[in-house]
């Protein structure tokens, strides 16, 4: 079941979790170190807050990117361990961790705070409209999954 990240109890969990991890937290699976984690799921924040930064897909790559993984991002089954991962998303340098764990939870908390109406309807770069529970799928599904890759 996705959980709504739009509820301050779940955004609240979402913290803890996050806070519960330290910079020595290691992988259950995958390359990813902690930092690089926190970074990758910031990546989503920064694609959806600030779009200008980022190049829009043409027509043939975004129609590619609705047909077939729009339906794997945003619908309700968990994504596999070592799923692959758009090269947009892809960190291989190391990052501050707690810098980019601080930036993280600042966009739970915006995103919570604009909550459902605001993410009604609105545009994503890659995937067109998204309902409210696209959003909030999209988003939870996420943070879920490398929350538990990281055994929190």
């Amino acid at each position: 079941m996705i959980k709504d990240i739009f509820d301050s109890a779940v955004t609240a969990e979402l913290i803890d979790r996050i806070n519960s991890l330290t910079a020595n937290s290691t992988p259950q699976w995958g390359k990813m170190t902690v930092d690089q984690m926190l970074a990758h799921c910031n990546v989503a924040y920064a694609y959806t807050f600030n779009p200008e930064k980022f190049k829009k897909p043409n027509f043939v790559k975004r129609w590619l990117l609705k047909t077939f993984a729009k339906p794997m991002v945003v619908g309700p089954q968990p994504y596999k361990k070592g799923s692959p991962t758009a090269p947009i998303f892809l960190i291989t340098d190391r990052k501050n961790f707690e810098k980019e764990k601080s930036e993280l939870i600042d966009n739970i908390h915006k995103t919570q705070q604009l909550g459902r109406t605001y993410f009604e309807g609105k545009e994503n770069i890659s995937f067109g409209k998204l309902t409210a529970n696209e959003w909030n799928t999209l988003f939870y599904k996420h943070l879920d999954h490398h929350l538990n890759q990281f055994g929190v």
